[in-house]
Parts: C-alpha cells; structure tokens; sequence
C-alpha cells in the first residue's frame, strides 16, 4: 500500500475517533448559582459535578460564585439557568413579579431558630423576648416572624432591632444583643462544636408554619425553551443529594475539595452534613430527595400573605391572595 494511502486511512480512522470526544465536548451547559458562599445546603451539586452524574445525563453543569446580586435575581434576569432560593424569598420576589419557579426542595424542613445564650434564666418563653434587643439580618420576614412567636407565646410582641448581618453571633456572644436568629444545621452546629451554650425556641412550636429553608429553582421560560435539559439536571441532582445522605463523610470530603481552599473548617463541614443526614433534613423517611411538599408551600404562602409581606411590583401589599400552586412544580423529578 503506498504510504499516502496509509496517511489517507490514518486521517480518517483519527476522524472516526475524535467524533465522540467533540460531542462531549459540546455537551450543553446548566448554570447553577449560589444563595452564599459554598456551605452543606450546596453539596448535592458538588457532588454529582465530582461524580459525574450530570455528564452521565449529557450535559456540563456550572456552579457559579457567589455574588451580591442574590441568586433569584439572577435567574429571574436569566443570567443563571437555576439558582439556590428560600421558601420566603420564591414567594415574595414572585409577588413582585419575579419569574421563578421552585424545582427541588434541598431541605425537607425548616432550618432556623430563634437562638440565645443558654445561662440566659430571665428567658423560658418567646414572651420573654418582649423588650430585648435583637440582633438581625434587615428583613421583613424577620419582624413578622418574631413579633408573631412572641404573641402566640402571650406577649406584645414589641422588641429593639439593630441590623448586624453576621456580625449579629458575634454580638450575641458578647451579650450586645440578646437574641437573634441562626441555621441549626450550621451555625448551630458551630456553636455546638465551640461547646457555647445555646437554647432555642423553635419557629413551628410558636405558630409558623414549616417550610422548605432552602429551594433549587429556575423560571417558567427556562422550563419551557429548554425542558430537555431543566429534567436531567433536575435528576443528576437529586442522585448528588442522595449520595450525600447515604455517604455524609465522603460527600464532606467531594466538598471541601470542590471549594478550592473556601472552607476552611473540614470538622464543621463533616458535622453539619451528618446533621443534615441523620436529622431528615435532606430527604423524607420514606421518600428521595428533593421532594417539595404542597402543603408545606401553601401554608408557608398563606402565612406571609397573612402577615403583609407580599408585596407587588409598587410595593404595596397583595390584596388578593396568590395561587401558591403556581409557584413550584414538582414533574421533574417524576420517574427518577
């Protein structure tokens, strides 16, 4: 055979052999964006990216930073396909005209408390709240929440707020303030490892509903131009998920890797996702992951309309009552 014709056959066999590496190169791309900085809430991403679960569903997943812009704003002006929201905020943004729709419930229950030192004997009830200072995150949700515990417990509902952000634990600490509000499943278990006395009264003891803390979501014209890629990042994601709840420890790890030096304490990764995995924070007893529950989405829905917080795009409150069923879906995840 003259060589030619070797370089000929070379050329094509080369050709017939790239071909799969180019498509894969050109798996479609899903953008995801983050509610903060990389935390436990976040690890069912990570892991499917590490494990290969979203190039198992034919396409490339993109975490994005962290920014100040918030992630529903981001996904409602589509500069992210999906972003990691709250229950309170799907809800009140989408009052306000926001398109977005909750796909995936990371936790299955509510995540925060009212937190404070636990040497505090003048405290036994949210009652006691009543003209104490609050350390908070300058929210509205945060004044209807309180001033609603406190009632239910037989108070006025009247307390001091100064807005501190994160600087707020620190003030607790140090006794500047004496209550604010915290995640269990982090900053509770932060305090827990740091052995700080801490009580708690729990939201749904004092009449607020349960709710899903934190929501995978996207917008309605997202899921209706490209439903061929909302569902298999949906499911790759729900595998991540529950790989984590089956294997906290090794997720942990896939975690703190995947961060590129953001988390700097492994022991607080390792615990807080044993809590959220041991505690039925990441999946129901009996069913998977991601599961949002209908009830819980109407009852959180109502209780902010009851309180004032909806607001349309004037800001004025809502006077008619939304279809909180328009507000999520749950189709794809069926058949995962």
């Amino acid at each position: 055979m003259p060589i030619i014709t070797r370089r000929t056959a070379l050329a094509g066999i080369l050709a017939l052999t790239a071909a799969p590496l180019a498509v894969r190169a050109a798996s479609p791309k899903v953008s995801v964006a983050l509610d903060w900085t990389p935390n436990t809430n976040h690890i069912g991403l990570y892991v499917a990216r590490e494990k290969n679960f979203y190039r198992d569903a034919g396409i490339e997943v993109d975490i994005l930073p962290y920014t100040d812009t918030s992630a529903a704003t981001l996904v409602a002006s589509r500069v992210a396909d999906f972003g990691v929201l709250d229950s309170i905020g799907l809800m009140t943004q989408r009052a306000a005209g926001a398109d977005l729709v909750g796909t995936f419930a990371i936790v299955q229950k509510e995540t925060g408390r009212v937190v404070f030192k636990g040497d505090r004997t003048d405290i036994k009830t949210p009652k006691d709240l009543d003209g104490k200072t609050y350390g908070g995150f300058g929210s509205a949700w945060e004044n209807a929440l309180l001033g609603s515990m406190i009632r239910n417990a037989g108070g006025k509902g009247e307390f001091e707020t100064v807005t501190l952000g994160t600087s707020a634990y620190q003030a607790l600490d140090n006794g500047a303030v004496d209550f604010t509000l915290e995640v269990y499943t982090w900053e509770g278990v932060q305090a827990e490892l740091e052995k700080k006395a801490q009580r708690a009264f729990v939201y749904a003891d004092y009449g607020v509903p349960d709710e899903h803390t934190a929501l995978l979501g996207t917008s309605s014209a997202y899921l209706s131009e490209k439903p061929n890629l909302a569902r298999p990042f949906m499911q790759a994601t729900r595998r991540g998920y529950e790989f984590a709840a089956d294997h906290p420890d090794e997720a942990a790890d896939i975690l703190i890797k995947g961060t590129d030096g953001a988390l700097t304490n492994p022991d607080l990764v390792k615990a807080s996702l044993k809590t959220l995995a041991s505690d039925g924070y990441l999946r129901t007893a009996p069913g998977k992951a991601g599961a949002i529950d209908p009830a819980k989405m109407k009852a959180i829905g109502d209780y902010l309309f009851d309180a004032g917080i909806l607001k349309d795009a004037d800001g004025k409150v809502l006077t008619a009552r939304p279809d909180f069923a328009a507000a999520f879906t749950t189709t794809l995840l069926a058949g995962s």
